[in-house]
């Protein structure tokens, strides 16, 4: 174990102890605690009732030294010889307390790790049965729509968050005419990859009734999904939307799409915006004339997946450039206590081990 390994270990420690106050402990199992340490003293006492009671002979039990001058002082350092028993003595309430198993009955936390919060949204129009070839993406032999291909590409992406150690809270949007939560945020990487496989099964797509594109609206309903859950003033927040970008309403709901843009630019929420249409670059589609500025207004990127290796490197960036941290508060019922009892408990008696073996003043008498 390295230096760097115990100096984290050690920082942990001292923050976790630092986090509660021992009036907020409560105990799983204190009264067998209570009979350990009484059984400890007990056997202690009993070893030096017994210890007195033997018979001690001349010349075996007893050490037998010259008289010594009245006028040599006792060394300074003699009572360096009692340092392994203080140590042990200062260690054993801690093991006591480690032994009960305490536990804090309501724990809050603000937790800091890496990751984004993260809202897809996968265009399901009836614009997206246009063929996308990508043999290695979207390996499934019925259908080249671009609309498998974009769930295909939409899974990558939450496996390369999975492969990054991330720690994302993901929202799944699927919008035509309407957009629809399909799954709120959530930190279930497993939960996020079933509903995309499921809204991607042939089956539930040919049902999805709204057969047009209003990208402004699945917009609009991630922005509000941001605000229900209250992260619209937190960092770390970002849009990826997967769509043949066949759309060019500027007013959805009397809205134009420049307040709901704005509305995500005020929020520090910038969209990325992959526009997945094959054979067709950037700016062969007429609608990119107004997605583009709109998307670079918010910070995000356009991306012209035109064919399946443009469509990897758009996934690829959007993951890379989405290396951030995120600031939440977790709550916890109930949140054990052992470890840092336990850790000064054995901090204690290795030290006490350590003085004995290696202090010569603690190896011999005054």
């Amino acid at each position: 174990m390295s230096v760097d390994t115990l100096r984290t270990f050690a920082r942990n420690e001292i923050a976790e102890w630092r986090s509660f106050r021992l009036a907020d402990l409560q105990f799983w199992h204190r009264s067998e605690s209570q009979l350990a340490l009484m059984a400890l003293l007990a056997l202690g006492l009993l070893l030096l009732i017994a210890r007195s009671l033997l018979t001690r002979l001349p010349g075996r039990h007893r050490l037998i030294v010259p008289a010594l001058l009245t006028s040599v002082r006792q060394s300074p350092f003699s009572l360096l010889r009692h340092a392994p028993l203080v140590l042990f003595l200062v260690g054993l309430p801690f093991f006591a307390l480690a032994l009960a198993d305490p536990f804090t009955a309501l724990v809050m936390n603000d937790v800091t790790y890496p990751g984004r919060r993260i809202a897809v949204m996968i265009d399901a129009s009836s614009s997206m049965l246009t063929p996308f070839k990508a043999k290695s993406l979207n390996q499934r032999a019925e259908t080249d729509a671009t609309f498998f291909t974009t769930v295909a590409a939409a899974q990558r992406f939450v496996q390369l968050r999975i492969d990054g150690k991330y720690r994302d809270l993901v929202a799944l949007v699927e919008f035509g005419n309407e957009a629809y939560v399909v799954t709120p945020f959530t930190g279930d990487y497993s939960n996020i990859l079933l509903s995309i496989s499921l809204i991607g099964d042939p089956v539930e797509y040919s049902m999805f009734p709204d057969q047009g594109t209003i990208i402004a609206q699945a917009i609009d309903q991630s922005i509000g999904l941001f605000k229900a859950f209250n992260f619209l003033e937190a960092s770390g927040n970002l849009m990826v939307i997967f769509t043949d970008g066949e759309d060019t309403r500027a007013i959805v709901n009397g809205k134009t799409l420049d307040e709901i843009m704005q509305t995500a630019v005020d929020s520090q929420i910038p969209v990325y915006f992959v526009r997945t249409n094959y054979d067709r670059g950037r700016g062969k589609v007429i609608p990119d004339e107004l997605w583009i500025p709109a998307v670079l207004k918010t910070g995000g990127r356009f991306y012209a997946a035109d064919n399946e290796e443009h469509l990897l490197a758009a996934i690829h960036d959007i993951d890379k450039v989405s290396a951030g941290t995120i600031q939440t508060r977790q709550y916890s019922s109930q949140q054990t206590r052992l470890a840092p009892f336990a850790f000064l408990a054995m901090l204690c008696w290795t030290s006490a081990v350590a003085v004995k073996l290696t202090v010569p003043q603690c190896q011999k008498l005054p």
